[in-house]
């Protein structure tokens, strides 16, 4: 049954089948029907790397996220929570 709030149904379940959580799914297909998503790919990687971000930074962007557990993590594992959350 498709839901409302997905504008690309096809894309969404391939993104889930492939791995990704529903949030990232559902952002990308729904990017991708307003545009090419050849173009969707291009839109991002304006931001530094996250092997290039302070601990304080990282933690940071993991509390704006709502990462559990972010103060025991190290720089690694928050990297690591951060690009599967």
């Amino acid at each position: 049954m498709p839901r409302s709030s997905i504008k690309d149904e096809k894309t969404y379940q391939k993104l889930r089948d492939d791995g990704a959580s529903k949030e990232k799914a559902a952002r990308i297909a729904n990017a991708s029907a307003s545009s090419s998503r050849k173009a969707v790919g291009r839109k991002g990687g304006k931001s530094p790397s996250y092997d290039e971000w302070t601990v304080g930074d990282l933690r940071k962007r993991a509390n704006e996220i709502g990462i559990d557990g972010r103060s025991k993590m190290n720089k690694s594992d928050l990297i690591d929570a951060l690009r599967n959350h």
